[in-house]
């Protein structure tokens, strides 16, 4: 999906203008994938814009980076009242939220001595992933030939930029054999989340979710969704499943922040009940709850006028 551009980009302290957010084509990072990141969204609620869980958003960014041994330059408070700036300055009442931390110019070895960590946060406005009809009529996941890296190759933990070579050629193999997105496979054969997304399987009395040991990126969105879903009565496990969990499951979905919630229809051309009735209610509460709606979530509603 295309960047719609907003006015400027928050760079080490100083706003800049869109265009002019440039770094020099021998930073580090850039050759070598030592970047760490987040996705964030804002969304519009009763009291105005407000990022959906920033401070945890910022606490993963600060432990990615430990992760990967990258100083980071400023706090988790700073990032956070960062974050908030470039939203009110884009006057965008809902966007995504995007910073970055990477290792600027001056070492092009695989040292990183001589290298200071940049960090710049852009917001712009962007709609559904999966695109918009993604919960009510679905996306169709193909099991990737591409295998999900293991702990001791680049740590899932991290939400590290060079981990998503790894998700990209998987997706470009979905896309290019006709399916919306892709199922990574972990060296064991267990599920291990899609490119961009945390995965949840439906059996008859509960969700089941991969743990981080399986090679999923711990997600905030899978976080959220696991605390909405037993709020509102659904049992959750967090356990390995099989790829033939997927198939003969009652329905599954999809989650993260740029996809939000989004149902499937299909694993492998295996037809699911899409949207399943767990999915929806799931996708309908965690509407309501990032737009502030819900009491018992306020705290993870971080607005930015206040």
């Amino acid at each position: 999906m295309p960047i719609t551009p907003s006015k400027n980009i928050w760079m080490n302290g100083e706003m800049v203008a869109w265009d002019d957010a440039k770094i020099h084509v021998l930073s580090h990072s850039l050759h070598y994938g030592m970047g760490v990141f987040e996705g964030i969204r804002t969304y519009a609620t009763d009291d105005g814009p407000a990022v959906f869980r920033l401070t945890d958003h910022i606490k993963r960014l600060h432990n990615s980076a430990k992760i990967l041994n990258m100083p980071m330059p400023y706090s988790v408070a700073e990032i956070v009242e960062a974050c908030k700036l470039v939203v009110r300055d884009s006057g965008l009442p809902e966007c995504y939220v995007r910073p970055i931390a990477y290792f600027g110019y001056g070492e092009i070895g695989l040292s990183v001595a001589d290298c200071t960590t940049e960090l710049a946060i852009a917001a712009w406005p962007w709609g559904a992933y999966l695109g918009d009809a993604a919960l009510t009529e679905g996306v169709s996941l193909k099991i990737s030939s591409w295998a999900r890296h293991d702990h001791n190759i680049l740590p899932p933990a991290s939400k590290t930029t060079g981990n998503y070579a790894n998700s990209t050629l998987a997706k470009m193999e979905a896309l290019n054999a006709g399916y919306d997105e892709a199922v990574m496979l972990n060296r064991a054969g267990m599920v291990s989340e899609c490119t961009g997304e945390n995965l949840f399987a439906a059996t008859e009395d509960r969700l089941v979710t991969p743990p981080l040991s399986s090679g999923a990126l711990p997600g905030i969105t899978q976080d959220s969704v696991i605390c909405i879903a037993r709020d509102i009565g659904i049992d959750v496990t967090v356990a390995e499943l099989a790829r033939s969990d997927l198939y003969i499951a009652e329905e599954v979905f999809v989650c993260g922040t740029a996809a939000e919630v989004s149902a499937v229809n299909s694993v492998d051309d295996r037809m699911l009940r899409c949207p399943g009735p767990r999915t929806l209610a799931i996708a309908e509460a965690y509407a309501e709850v990032v737009r502030g709606r819900n009491d018992r979530y306020k705290t993870w509603n971080e607005h930015v006028h206040e």
